[in-house]
């Protein structure tokens, strides 16, 4: 048996158990001097003021049971009698650091890629973020979030430790940094400083200047003598490759060359030309819609490039829409010829990806039960948000968040079904509030 030691050993620490959650445990019986948690071994180690503290502890979880988030945890003496600061090469962590407004991001399980603009958008509801860093460790992509405040920070870490950003995958592990300011040379995919938004962009070819880490192949940025990924099919390869990382999404094979999409199943009752535009604009830019005089629940969409038909039927193919499950097919036309019966959306400024097509490929996404506004107007609340918008005669509204990303006012909008969310979205996308047209796109984020 291990002699006492006023450091504890915890085992069975999962990812979802922060730091905190720990921390919680043992300040009962006394003063905690450092704590070190051992992600890739499922372990923590706690440091007492001293042993009598840490022996009550032992003692008093040998007859009771810890449980943690809905896990046993099991504590113990430690071999160590004392604990150092271990890893000094850990970005921008100290294994006993203390919480602050500055975040360690660890991605686990990463099968797609996470940039900027995916970590602003999992971050921002918990408040105003300044800058993000990002880079590649031998623990593996890893970030650095700072927010304007610690309280921020303690809110985003409790409620995101341990959670996936997308379904079953890229699971975030959150610990606090030791760092009291990031430093930011550079606006681009790997960081950004949304206090200073005429920071230059890096040059292409440049090595990382953060300090925090390099890039790697990540993004676009290949080792010399890989080989380069190339769609000619694609209207735009070279922002395709910058959202995805030379990997594509799983189902988009990126060889489609057919730019017209036939939707069968539709509700005739209900849809029509311009909330069809405001579904497939989620996934490229629309050129022409023809609804089929001689099949009222047929409908031909014709987008942007063979790219964007393929995002449409991957992520729409069974998606429900006024009660009938949508089935999205290549149509054996080419392209829709113009005509009396053909709405032309070919120069619409609501078409998505004229600007931040990259950003916009990266959020392509099946419909889910949320949906991100932008554009709101700077004073508007949650509630006017529900009500001038109608959206709950679409389904229940379960929740509402606002927030304030880039100086703008966004916010999130729960519903209880993915197909509340979609009607919601094809109804009220483009609808003018005071002026201002909110845009409605779905979030991927899978709480509030």
């Amino acid at each position: 048996m291990t002699d006492p030691s006023k450091v504890l050993h915890i085992r069975n620490v999962g990812y979802e158990i922060t730091e905190n959650d720990l921390l919680q445990l043992v300040q009962p019986f006394g003063v905690v001097t450092k704590s070190v948690m051992l992600r890739a071994k499922n372990q923590a180690l706690i440091q007492m003021q001293d042993v009598a503290s840490a022996v009550t502890v032992v003692q008093y979880y040998t007859n009771v049971q810890p449980c943690v988030r809905e896990r046993n945890v099991y504590i113990q003496f430690s071999s160590h009698q004392e604990l150092t600061t271990v890893d000094q090469n850990t970005q921008g962590r100290s294994q006993d650091a203390q919480p602050n407004r500055i975040l360690l991001v660890t991605i686990h399980q990463m099968q797609y890629p996470i940039t900027v603009e995916v970590l602003h958008q999992v971050f921002s509801p918990y408040g105003f973020v300044e800058k993000i860093v990002t880079f590649q460790k031998s623990a593996g992509f890893q970030a650095l979030i700072q927010y304007q405040s610690r309280q921020s920070a303690l809110s985003a870490i409790d409620a995101l430790q341990g959670r996936n950003i997308y379904d079953g995958c890229c699971q975030l592990d959150i610990q606090f940094s030791n760092l009291s300011e990031l430093q930011v040379n550079y606006n681009n995919e790997r960081s950004r400083d949304f206090t200073n938004p005429a920071l230059p962009s890096e040059q292409k070819g440049r090595s990382s200047q953060s300090g925090y880490g390099d890039m790697g192949g990540m993004y676009g940025l290949q080792p010399p003598g890989a080989r380069a990924v190339a769609y000619p099919q694609m209207g735009d390869a070279a922002a395709i490759a910058a959202a995805f990382g030379g990997r594509l999404p799983p189902g988009i094979s990126g060889t489609n060359d057919r730019c017209t999409v036939l939707v069968s199943n539709l509700n005739p009752d209900k849809i029509d030309e311009d909330k069809l535009f405001n579904l497939f604009s989620l996934y490229g830019n629309i050129v022409r819609i023809k609804l089929l005089r001689s099949k009222p629940d047929h409908a031909l969409i014709q987008m942007g490039d063979g790219f964007q038909a393929e995002f449409a039927v991957n992520f729409l193919k069974g998606a429900l829409l006024f009660g009938k499950r949508l089935e999205v097919n290549y149509s054996k036309y080419p392209n829709i010829t113009p005509g009396q019966d053909t709405h032309d959306y070919s120069n619409s400024n609501l078409n998505r990806f004229n600007r931040n097509a990259q950003k916009n490929y990266r959020y392509c996404c099946s419909p889910t039960k949320m949906i991100h506004l932008s554009t709101l107007p700077q004073e508007i609340t949650e509630e006017e948000i529900v009500a001038q918008l109608e959206l709950e005669e679409h389904g229940t509204v379960v929740g509402t968040k606002l927030f304030e990303a880039n100086g703008k006012k966004q916010a999130l909008v729960l519903f209880e079904t993915e197909e509340q969310a979609t009607e919601a979205l094809v109804c009220k996308h483009a609808t003018s509030i005071d002026g201002s047209i909110v845009r409605i796109s779905f979030s991927q984020l899978q709480s509030l």
